[in-house]
């Protein structure tokens, strides 16, 4: 093409020469005939387009004012002026498609020729697009509360000092540094994006080192919850969101610097004046609607992220340590959990079950009303019941670490610190009974899909995972298994059989597991069988898709939920509990933000259940309130203080002695 051949203009005499024998519309009967045959010069061929788009010389025109040819391109003119851009290039002998100087054939206009106006208008578009996705990325809080336009209007120092950079180096250099710029903008955006999902479901950021894991984790949870089709069309679409952004985010950044380069000295006027703007903001501490003006929001938080890693691998040193200290750990058996012998201890995580539970003016209700008729059916039933307050590790999710937590009584709140325990041998309470050689020790763990190394570390000696436990129903959702359906499984696998021990359990009940919909019903114990009578109950529920387009309509869902999880427990021990029962149930954590709200606690609601009152007067210091219900007035305790507190009600403190009676 013309634009990237050298061609020496003609001396006046021989384009006289060249063209005097021409026809009046310049060119020859056979040239036109070619001309017309010929695909338009302007939009033809790619390669055409291209050049004509970006051009060839040192700067490539990529801003608006965009040229078709290399004298538009280089020419003052044409840099000032967009709409001189088609017609210089059209005119140029430079312009010309063939690369024979002394051919009378002269291009068709193309696209740009033809509609400066709109090739003008396309051009200042594009270069606006670009200068606000930069921007976006720029400012992009990492804070769902933080979502508002005013963060969107300020003034980035990032930029300012990007902008300045890139003024000042060559050519190549600057192309590179500017698409690399772009890139790395994009990733900081697509962590900020993770942020506030990780705020929105688990209260917290996304942790740069340890959370990665915790998206194949979502990636299931979505398959569950809207099935394998929507779940692969959801993450094809986020894999082509980051891939665009990065691509888009770089090319936009470049587009931004060549339009600088080709004005260079509007370009630094305008940077001076930003930074000027800045340092006086942020001097005087200028607002709008609460967000500083001057921003240095994307430093802040590659800073903040720097420190986050180095505090991670620092927690993670000191937490081994701290794991590796056990003031239980070298506790004779015979001196632990004396207290409780002979009876079936049950330990009953209720998925989600939060204050908000027990106190939002829209769940409460349905809620408390479970919570007061249990507690009086339990009472008419010769069991008594005290109930506080537990402070969770977690927050939305991340249920193992509420359990970990629990019954290791260490502050487990992230991935690293959970794998960390669970490769020692710190005692759990679950062990304490395996340990003792008095009690038969075993999980029930509908949530559980496959093989769980983590049971040795718990101490139990049989776990029931989802495909042990027999049952042919259908998945709700997340749930594996309706609650009542896995504690009836617990009576017909375990604690209806005849055993020479008597029986510590761990019971994971799913049912109030995000996202609520649908919700399995209560039956007669004896219409349970083994599950195949939920396929009509399950069919016959609300779509997850449905009941999650109306926030309320998500907490009224999760509310039942709850009631129906807290009746099944509730009944279970009505109908199969003895005199020897004794059953602590709690909530792992509180549900995400959506139902519990932006700034709730992390507390959930501990009880416990026994028909000896023996085994309430062991806990009567801890001033629990007398029923299933905590008041507002109970103790709250953060969750890792469990353990100690409840081995040293039941059993001697690990520094005492004990008689050989005891023994």
């Amino acid at each position: 093409m013309s634009h990237t051949t050298s061609s020496r203009p003609l001396p006046q005499e021989e384009r006289n020469t060249a063209t005097e024998d021409l026809p009046p519309d310049g060119l020859p009967e056979s040239a036109r005939d070619a001309a017309e045959a010929t695909p338009d010069a302007g939009e033809a061929t790619p390669e055409q387009d291209t050049v004509a788009s970006e051009g060839t010389g040192p700067e490539a025109a990529t801003g608006p004012e965009a040229a078709t040819g290399s004298e538009a391109a280089t020419s003052p003119e044409a840099a000032t002026d967009p709409e001189a851009a088609g017609s210089e290039a059209a005119t140029s002998p430079e312009a010309a498609t063939d690369p024979d100087p002394h051919s009378a054939a002269r291009p068709t206009p193309g696209w740009r020729d033809r509609h400066p106006a709109a090739a003008r208008t396309l051009a200042w578009t594009t270069t606006a697009l670009a200068a606000a996705l930069v921007l976006v990325t720029l400012l992009l809080p990492n804070d769902p509360a933080r979502l508002t336009p005013a963060e969107f209007v300020r003034i980035p120092v990032e930029g300012i000092v990007g902008a300045a950079l890139l003024l000042v180096l060559p050519q190549t250099v600057r192309r590179v540094a500017a698409a690399l710029a772009g890139v790395v903008l994009a990733l900081l955006a697509v962590l900020d994006v993770l942020d506030i999902g990780f705020i929105g479901a688990l209260g917290r950021g996304f942790n740069v080192v340890f959370d990665w894991p915790l998206l194949g984790d979502g990636a299931s949870f979505l398959q569950d919850s809207i099935g394998r089709a929507g779940a692969l069309g959801v993450e094809i679409a986020a894999v082509v969101l980051v891939l665009a952004l990065l691509v888009l985010t770089a090319l936009a950044v470049v587009r931004l610097s060549n339009l600088m380069a080709r004005h260079r000295a509007t370009a630094a006027g305008t940077t001076l004046v930003l930074g000027t703007a800045w340092v006086l903001s942020a001097a005087l501490g200028l607002q709008i609607a609460g967000a500083p003006v001057a921003s240095r929001s994307t430093s802040d938080l590659v800073q903040a992220r720097m420190d986050g890693v180095s505090a991670t691998l620092k927690d993670e040193r000191a937490f081994a340590k701290e794991a590796a200290t056990d003031p239980y750990h070298s506790t004779p058996r015979s001196q632990l959990l004396t207290g409780l012998r002979g009876k079936d201890v049950i330990f009953t995580f209720i998925e989600s079950y939060g204050r908000s539970a027990v106190q939002d003016p829209l769940m409460a209700p349905g809620v408390d009303a479970v919570l007061a008729k249990g507690t009086k059916r339990l009472r008419a039933a010769g069991y008594s019941a005290r109930s506080g307050w537990l402070t969770s590790a977690t927050y939305g999710g991340s249920s193992w670490l509420g359990h970990s937590t629990f019954l290791s009584g260490l502050w487990i709140d992230n991935q690293q610190r959970y794998r960390t325990v669970t490769a020692g041998d710190h005692l759990t309470l679950t062990k304490a009974f395996q340990r003792t050689g008095a009690w038969r020790t075993v999980g029930i763990m509908p949530g559980v899909t496959k093989g769980w190394p983590e049971a040795s570390w718990y101490g139990l000696d049989h776990v029931y995972d989802s495909r042990e436990l027999g049952y042919k129903g259908p998945k709700f959702s997340w749930s594996t298994m309706p609650d009542q359906y896995s504690l009836s499984a617990f009576q017909r696998l375990e604690h209806g059989r005849p055993h020479d021990k008597p029986l510590m359990s761990e019971i994971i009940l799913t049912s109030s597991h995000n996202p609520w919909a649908p919700l399995p019903k209560t039956l007669p114990w004896n219409k349970v069988g083994d599950g195949s009578v939920y396929h009509s109950i399950e069919q016959a529920g609300k779509n997850p898709v449905d009941v999650w387009q109306q926030t309320d309509r998500v907490r009224t869902e999760y509310g039942k939920s709850i009631q129906y999880s807290l009746n099944s427990l509730i009944s279970y021990v009505e109908k199969y509990g003895n005199k020897n029962t004794v059953l602590v149930f709690l909530g792992d954590h509180q549900p995400v933000a959506k139902v519990s709200g932006d700034h709730a606690s992390r507390d959930v609601p501990v009880a416990l259940v026994a028909h000896d009152p023996d085994v309430l007067k062991r806990i009567s210091n801890w001033h629990w309130t007398p029923s299933l219900n905590p008041g507002h007035q109970a103790p709250v305790w953060r969750m890792d203080t469990f353990r100690d507190r409840f081995l040293k009600a039941y059993g001697p403190h690990p520094d005492s002695t004990v008689s050989p009676a005891a023994r």
